[in-house]
């Protein structure tokens, strides 16, 4: 087969690495890649949200399956061109990919269904959010209702905190995103991430994760596009996956389809879970960054696998083989992230890293620059690992971290600290 993955962070870098190991691909081209999925791919520049553009590409280049890694060319229709071509295509349409670009959408879905989730109000005017907050008291959650690059949620621990991300929100700091904003109660909890694959019809679980929003350790600090991962998650027993499954994952796929947008993808439910009860956070309509690092170095070849059977509509005919592992991903991330933080920085000491399939650095935020590779992005590499145990997955993660020379660089050394 010949693929085209879009996309250029640590998720697309772990989704070439992982289809790479399956004999399946005879040729694999990623747009735009990174420096490092340049060791292992053809790296092609192509605007990845212009859906006519790539189908193009697609069809001039006998591409037998395009992966789409994240949810902008998803909510700009790039599938739906790529359908309308022929082309088979692993992700949902720009209608059923609502579900992450507007959160509104989201619990109006829920709401259809008596999926369990947070209570909430949606607002186009910022008087009136507040006006709700003030009615609801604190801790609330103010969340952009559009994509802000899993950026635009904070979590107000009093009224004026709650006040003040309305006003930034509805004054253009998440740009169009913040246009209108969803306010929530505030669940308490343990968080974690459940992934479905979906094909309009079947619904097979993929794996779990719990990953470290907060930048600083003891998860203090603004939230982050994630510092870190682990999988599985040992808060999301069997008993309450099944749980999530029946009454949150398929209803919605159920509602998605009556109302004429069925649903094909991976679909990654955000839980809150309490008591052994779930209760949904968000949806993403993709694989989530750092998780499917971790995923991808479980699933190996697999995964492409199921990714083909997914796209094909075959996915009553599959099953996921999972080992008895785990699986530690650390983001290394440019000092000052997720403020300002600078970029050109050459990092050293990659050359002599370990890769097989117990360790690997993907590359998130990087070029490469006169031979050398330089951080391009807030987060920039991620240490990934298994082992037989968390703690050995975590030993050998650190282990790439620390053979990593970056004095511009930063991580949390606390990944994993809840389920270890």
């Amino acid at each position: 087969m010949n693929i085209l993955i879009l996309g250029g962070g640590g998720r697309e870098h772990a989704l070439a690495w992982a289809t790479l190991q399956n004999p399946k691909c005879d040729k694999l081209i990623v747009a735009p890649g990174n420096a490092g999925i340049a060791q292992i791919a053809e790296c092609a520049t192509l605007p990845i949200e212009d859906g006519g553009t790539v189908a193009e590409f697609a069809l001039e280049n006998a591409i037998d399956l395009v992966i789409v890694g994240p949810e902008a060319p998803l909510a700009a229709g790039v599938a739906d061109r790529l359908r309308e071509a022929g082309v088979l295509v692993f992700g949902p349409s720009a209608a059923a990919a609502r579900l992450e670009a507007s959160k509104s959408f989201t619990k109006e879905i829920c709401a259809a269904v008596n999926a369990p989730t947070a209570g909430y109000g949606h607002f186009t005017d910022a008087e009136a959010a507040k006006s709700y907050v003030r009615a609801q008291g604190a801790p609330i959650v103010v969340k952009a209702d559009g994509l802000a690059a899993g950026k635009g949620v904070i979590i107000a621990r009093t009224i004026a905190e709650a006040e003040a991300a309305i006003d930034d929100m509805f004054g253009g700091a998440f740009g169009g995103a913040g246009a209108e904003v969803v306010i929530e109660e505030f669940m308490t909890g343990e968080e974690a991430s459940f992934f479905v694959l979906v094909d309009g019809e079947t619904c097979l679980p993929c794996g779990t994760a719990q990953d470290h929003k907060r930048v600083g350790e003891g998860d203090t600090g603004p939230n982050t596009g994630g510092m870190g991962a682990y999988s599985p998650a040992p808060v999301l027993s069997e008993a309450i996956a099944q749980k999530a499954l029946d009454e949150i994952v398929r209803p919605t796929m159920a509602e998605m389809a009556r109302r004429g947008m069925p649903y094909h993808g991976v679909l990654y439910a955000g839980l809150m879970i309490e008591n052994g009860q779930p209760r949904l956070v968000e949806y993403n309509v993709r694989f989530g960054d750092p998780e499917c690092q971790v995923l991808m170095l479980r699933l190996g070849g697999q995964a492409l696998d199921l990714i083909h059977a997914c796209a094909d509509g075959r996915l009553a005919e599959a099953q996921v083989n999972w080992a008895d592992d785990h699986a530690m991903t650390v983001v290394m991330a440019a000092q000052g992230y997720p403020g300002d933080y600078g970029k050109g920085s050459a990092i050293r000491g990659l050359d002599g890293l370990p890769e097989d399939s117990f360790q690997m650095m993907f590359h998130a935020g990087t070029a490469e620059r006169d031979g050398a590779v330089v951080a391009a992005g807030g987060r920039v590499l991620n240490a990934t690992a298994r082992g037989q145990s968390l703690a050995e997955a975590r030993a050998r993660a650190y282990a790439l971290v620390d053979a990593v020379d970056w004095p511009q660089g930063f991580c949390r050394r606390d990944i994993g600290w809840r389920a270890l």
